[in-house]
C-alpha cells in the first residue's frame, strides 16, 4: 500500500532535504513504531489501526506495555509527551509520524519510509483482517438463534445439489449423511443446542424420501410388468384359431392388392398368405 499523497508531500515540505550519512532503517522503523506500533506484541494489527486504515478498528489500549521495538534507547522514538499531539486518524497520524521521525533520524527521506515501513503496515492490515474475521465468527457463535432458523439453515445446506440433493439420493448411506450433516452443522454457528433434534428430523426426512423413491421405482417396475403381461395375453388370444394370421391376410388384401384378393385372383391371396406367414412362427413361440 502506497500511502503518500498530496497532503503527505505538503506536510513534508518543512523536512530538510540536506542529509548527512546513510539512513538507518532500524532506527527509522523504531521511531515510526513508537507512534504506529504501540502494544504490537499483544495486538499484531496495531500498525494498521494506528497508521493504516480506520476500517481496521480502534487500537486496544494497554498500560502494561507500550511497544516491543522501542528498546531502552529513547533517542530515536517519539515521546509520550509528543504523542499527545498525534492525530487520531490513521492517515494523518502516518504523515505526522513520518515528519517527526525524519527529524529524529538523519539521512532518511520519505522514500525510505515508503519503501520500508509501508510493507509492515500492509502485513499488519492483513492481520487486522484476520482478526476482524475471527471476531465476527465469535459474535455469530454467541448469537441466540431459534430452532426454526437453525433447522432452515441446516436443511438448506443438506439438500444442496453439492451434498445430499433434495431427494437425498446422494445420502442413502449413513456415512455420507453424517459427513454432510457435520459439515452443515459447523457452517450454521449458534445452533449447537438444537442439533440433536434437527438431526433426528432430517434423518426421518431422508428415510422417508429414500423409502418413497424405492416404492416409486417398484411401482414403475410393476407397471411395466403388468403391461407386458397384458400384451402377451392379448397376443396369445389373437393366435387362437389363427385369428392373428387371418386378420393380417385380410389387411394385406385390402390395403395392398389391386383386386382385393377377390374370386379369380387367387395369386393375390397366395401372396398375402406368404407375407403373413410369420404369424405362424410367432404364435408357435407364444404357446
Amino acid at each position: 500500500m502506497k500511502i503518500r499523497d498530496f497532503i503527505f508531500f505538503g506536510c513534508l515540505m518543512c523536512v530538510p532535504t540536506l542529509v548527512y550519512g546513510a539512513c538507518s532503517v532500524a532506527n527509522l522503523t523504531r521511531c515510526l513504531d513508537s507512534a504506529c506500533a504501540i502494544n504490537i506484541g499483544a495486538n499484531p494489527a496495531a500498525r494498521c489501526q494506528y497508521c493504516g486504515s480506520a476500517s481496521a478498528g480502534t487500537p486496544t489500549k494497554s498500560t502494561t506495555m507500550r511497544n516491543i521495538s522501542v528498546g531502552t534507547s529513547t533517542k530515536y522514538i517519539i515521546s509520550d509527551k509528543e504523542l499527545k499531539n498525534a492525530p487520531s486518524d490513521p492517515g494523518a497520524r502516518y504523515v505526522w509520524a513520518t515528519e517527526q521521525c525524519l527529524k529524529k533520524v538523519s539521512g532518511c527521506t520519505p522514500d525510505d519510509v515508503t519503501d520500508n515501513y509501508d510493507k509492515l503496515i500492509e502485513q499488519s492490515c492483513t492481520a487486522a483482517g484476520i482478526a476482524t474475521e475471527f471476531t465476527n465468527l465469535a459474535q455469530q457463535a454467541n448469537e441466540k438463534k431459534s430452532q426454526s432458523s437453525c433447522s432452515s439453515e441446516i436443511t438448506t445446506c443438506i439438500v444442496d445439489a453439492k451434498r445430499c440433493t433434495a431427494d437425498y439420493r446422494k445420502c442413502e448411506s449413513d456415512t455420507e449423511f453424517d459427513r454432510y450433516f457435520s459439515e452443515c452443522s459447523v457452517l450454521s454457528v449458534g445452533c449447537d443446542e438444537f442439533l440433536t433434534k434437527i438431526r433426528s428430523s432430517l434423518t426421518s426426512a431422508r428415510n422417508t424420501s429414500i423409502a418413497n423413491a424405492t416404492k416409486l421405482l417398484q411401482n414403475i417396475i410393476n407397471s411395466y410388468k403388468k403391461t407386458r403381461e397384458q400384451k402377451l395375453a392379448t397376443a396369445q388370444a389373437s393366435c387362437t384359431g389363427g385369428k392373428a394370421k387371418q386378420d393380417c391376410i385380410a389387411r394385406v388384401c385390402k390395403n395392398n392388392m389391386r383386386n382385393k384378393c377377390d374370386i379369380g385372383f387367387d395369386y393375390e391371396k397366395t401372396v398375402a398368405e406368404q407375407l403373413c406367414k410369420f404369424y405362424d412362427t410367432a404364435c408357435e413361440r407364444l404357446k
